[in-house]
């Protein structure tokens, strides 16, 4: 789409408005029943495709789901070496 110029402006004007819905959608749920603050942030993502301000408004996101991630693996590697460590003991849980 943007290597067309006549079409550059109607995308643009296409996907703000399908974010805008989103993030609009989303702040409805966070006073109804529903996953508010993903439909804001999937929201924002669609809007940042085309927009830089979107894209810089969601850095703490990124910065927040990478802190996440790398928590995440450290608990999955920890779980499983006291798994190991208990399949090991003689008298352990049976092995199945």
């Amino acid at each position: 789409m943007h290597a067309h110029p006549a079409l550059r402006l109607p995308w643009r004007v296409l996907v703000g408005t399908a974010g805008a819905l989103v993030v609009l959608a989303g702040l409805l749920m966070m006073v109804t029943p529903g996953p508010g603050v993903a439909a804001v942030l999937l929201g924002l993502v669609i809007i940042s495709t085309e927009f830089r301000w979107a894209h810089r408004l969601l850095r703490p996101a990124r910065v927040w789901f990478r802190r996440a991630e790398r928590y995440g693996m450290r608990l999955r590697g920890e779980l499983l070496r006291r798994l190991r460590r208990r399949r090991a003991l003689p008298g352990g849980p049976p092995a199945e």
